[in-house]
């Protein structure tokens, strides 16, 4: 029975498009942008490289909300930006002072990793976009229509608004606040509209100067009109029966006759065993983070090869090791959807973080991975790939994975039985006749095992004692392939010699 062909839920999504498409993702950066963040994006590229691959146009765009308000003071900031809460976050002073405003503190190191990982959008951002006049038909025609988006939103969310509800928020001229304000009176030929804020304050705001900006609900239906959007990812929770999203259809299309963009709901990326990430409770993995420990094409291969709806329980620890392994032997869809181009190494990552572990310098390195029969020749991606093993170490291995090859025989060595040691002495042999290739060295244990009539497990752990001091280790034969060929041979020996503790 011939194999049925699984086709990629990407290009699923490209083949039932026509016409030229516009893809949109964006985010608020009011804290650091984290890899949970990270998915929204990487599903937009994953689209959009599916539907170049079939010879169709497309864009993609990124929105930063940078005219969002600050809704706390979070964890992470000092308690002076309590005054700041209610004022857009780009007309907040940069927590460290590194950059132009609060926004731009959080969104230039994403949009770093968004090269690094091989995503180059049309960037956006929502201040600029208010202040230029690109939201200024849209909020007037919103002003406009106020009762009948009030309506819409009471119909589809079931709840009921204020009588003082606007469509339009009022940028305080007193407070600076952007969410106290309430409309008092639209005047379209001014583009304008009188308020009173809850600070006390009274004054005229000409939202076609950025004086404000529109709720989320209608800035989003807006956003897809004024920059033309046919596909948007998004988070599960606005596309749930009421949300958002569903508000948006209508809003979309009874308001500003625009058909909606096809959605892609998406599940969110859960750090294992903490649940959900975010910025504002502190469980967080940045993104910057993870690319220091792995590699980019590997991140985006954590989240291309699952369908988007599917939550992903991230384990940056062993769960992420098993994840390289994984896209190290890749050869499917989702791997070349995932490939970012210029970064590739020849050496397993599970390898590298063996050999980092046994060199102490760089030069060391290249002599251990060629004596694992390595390719060495690309310089740059062996360095790269290095620095990612030893961050990963750091970082987010577990102990059990981490090791030090000792300069002296350990103590634990005196513990050694008969047997182990009759093991380590064939091994010693073997290696000095000129056995010295990885996966060799590896099944030669098992032989040698069964004929002195040992557990494996118990011949590993011997080898483990020997070099490491501790019961366990990485992939024994690999392991003793990498080390230089004397001192293998020397420490085998001078273990099975070795003298046992008196009973």
């Amino acid at each position: 029975m011939q194999q049925e062909t699984i086709v990629h839920w990407a290009d699923v999504i490209a083949q039932n498009i026509s016409g030229n498409q516009v893809i949109a993702t964006g985010i608020t950066p009011s804290g650091n942008i984290h890899i949970g963040n990270m998915r929204e994006v990487v599903t937009a590229d994953a689209v959009l490289r599916a539907i170049n691959d079939v010879g169709k146009e497309a864009r993609l765009i990124y929105v930063a909300d940078t005219f969002d308000p600050l809704r706390i003071v979070y964890p992470f900031l000092p308690n002076i930006y309590k005054k700041y809460v209610g004022w857009p976050i780009s007309e907040i002073p940069d927590p460290v002072g590194c950059c132009e405003n609060y926004a731009e503190h959080y969104l230039k190191p994403f949009l770093d990793s968004l090269e690094e990982l091989g995503i180059q959008p049309e960037l956006f951002r929502a201040d600029e976009m208010y202040k230029s006049g690109a939201y200024t038909a849209a909020i007037k025609l919103a002003l406009d229509e106020k009762d009948h988006i009030a309506k819409i939103i009471e119909d589809v969310s079931g709840r009921k608004l204020l009588p003082e509800w606007s469509p339009f928020n009022p940028l305080c001229r007193s407070c600076k606040r952007i969410t106290a304000g309430v409309v008092l009176e639209h005047m379209p030929e001014i583009t304008s509209v009188t308020y009173r804020c809850a600070c006390s304050g009274k004054g005229i705001a000409n939202y076609s100067k950025g004086e404000g900006k529109l709720a989320w609900r209608i800035d989003w239906a807006a956003r897809w009109s004024i920059l033309g959007v046919t596909i948007e990812p998004f988070g599960k929770d606005h596309a749930v029966a009421g949300g958002s999203f569903d508000t948006g259809i209508r809003i979309s299309k009874e308001v500003y006759a625009f058909e909606p963009p096809r959605p892609i709901p998406y599940g969110h990326i859960h750090l294992k065993g903490k649940g959900k990430m975010s910025s504002s409770k502190g469980v967080t993995v940045t993104i910057k983070e993870m690319l220091d420990a792995v590699p980019a094409d590997v991140l985006r291969y954590m989240i291309i090869k699952r369908k988007p709806e599917k939550l992903i329980d991230f384990d940056p620890g062993l769960g992420l090791l098993n994840l390289i392994d994984e896209f190290d032997s890749g050869n499917d869809r989702a791997y070349e959807l995932s490939r970012v181009v210029g970064i590739k190494s020849s050496v397993p990552f599970r390898h590298m973080v063996t050999a980092v572990q046994i060199a102490s310098n760089f030069d060391e390195l290249l002599t251990v991975l060629k004596r694992g029969g390595y390719d060495v020749s690309d310089i740059n991606s062996i360095k790269l790939r290095a620095k990612n093993a030893k961050t990963w170490l750091d970082r987010f291995a577990p102990p059990f994975v981490k090791f030090t090859v000792q300069d002296h025989l350990p103590v634990l060595a005196q513990t050694l039985t008969l047997e182990q040691k009759k093991v380590l002495s064939q091994l010693a042999d073997i290696i000095e006749v000129g056995v010295d290739n990885a996966e060799q060295l590896h099944n030669a244990i098992y032989k040698i095992s069964a004929i002195i009539g040992i557990d494996p497990k118990d011949s590993f752990k011997s080898i483990y004692i020997a070099f490491l001091g501790i019961s366990s280790g990485p992939r024994a034969g690999w392991f003793l392939a990498s080390l230089e060929k004397d001192f293998a041979i020397y420490r085998l020996k001078e273990a099975a010699e070795v003298l046992n503790f008196a009973p």
